[in-house]
């Protein structure tokens, strides 16, 4: 199985100068099973240049996995190349939204409204397919396995695990830790909370659970998260802390502050690592990288 970041960048894409090294586009994975199965982990603006790849490919078969629709994850599917050439087919897995119960297929319809956008989702020429997901529910790609877990986000968040011939990756998506929204001052509804927390806890680390390479948004420093609570995203030092109660083997730190700048983020990491020293049977951690490729 093979891993490619095509962006890492929270909230806005961020390009210039002072984001070069890792990267200003947001968030797009690419993921390749053994047997070739492309399966795209989000459409942030990543998913545009990672569409300029495929060309020698079509046509193409691929399955884009939205973990959520907030713009960051979404704004670059209408600049998926793949959608404007016959022969191609385009399969969009997602969850349906629980309040108005319409189907991920909105995400596209939406964009594609012609006051956004110039062309309509009548005139794209591929074969177009969505799939409302269910929590846990497995869905097979070829020789690959995708299951989605609601991880906490203010919209519904799935986080996906992709196993292929016995080695994983797991993508949180957005995710900001449970935090019981009681005090000890209400005694009956904090232990409660707690007792969902847990059960909710322990249904996220049974997916991530042993994986090769988990990916988590590690947008903010404890102090920044301070500011920030409720926003739904997660710091260096929790996502540190998922990948130890997970065991995984290494952890990706993605989803970067668009306002920080390389030099920052490297400085911020190097503290977080003083702050959470390694040791034996701990995970590596590293930052993700617009570009980087990971091969299991």
């Amino acid at each position: 199985m093979k891993i490619k970041f095509w962006g890492v960048r929270g909230s806005i894409a961020s390009p210039g100068p002072a984001t070069v090294k890792y990267g200003g586009n947001t968030t797009c994975i690419e993921v390749r099973s053994d047997a070739g199965e492309l399966i795209i982990l989000d459409a942030g603006t990543g998913i545009f240049p990672l569409s300029q790849s495929l060309f020698s490919e079509f046509p193409l078969t691929s399955n884009i996995f939205n973990t959520h629709t907030h713009w960051d994850h979404i704004q670059g599917l209408p600049f998926f190349i793949p959608f404007f050439v016959p022969g191609n087919t385009v399969k969009i897995h997602g969850a349906a939204d629980p309040v108005s119960q319409k189907g991920i297929s909105e995400i596209l319809t939406a964009q594609l409204q012609y006051r956004f956008f110039p062309i309509r989702e009548a005139e794209l020429k591929a074969d177009i397919e969505y799939f409302s997901l269910k929590e846990e529910e497995e869905i097979i790609i070829g020789d690959a396995v995708v299951t989605p877990v609601m991880m906490n986000h203010p919209v519904i968040n799935f986080g996906y695990r992709v196993e292929c011939n016995g080695k994983s990756v797991f993508f949180t998506g957005d995710h900001e830790p449970l935090r019981n929204i009681y005090t000890v001052d209400e005694p009956e509804e904090y232990a409660e909370y707690q007792a969902i927390m847990a059960e909710k806890n322990k249904s996220i680390m049974d997916i991530i659970s042993g994986v090769d390479v988990l990916i988590a948004d590690t947008s903010y420093t404890p102090d920044e998260y301070m500011q920030k609570i409720g926003w739904g995203h997660g710091t260096f030092d929790t996502s540190i802390q998922m990948a130890k109660e997970a065991k995984a083997k290494t952890l990706y730190c993605t989803h970067h502050e668009p306002t920080r700048s390389d030099n920052a983020l490297e400085a911020v990491f190097a503290e977080a690592l003083a702050r959470n020293p390694r040791h034996d049977g701990d995970p590596e951690y590293f930052l993700a990288q617009e570009g980087l490729e990971i091969e299991l």
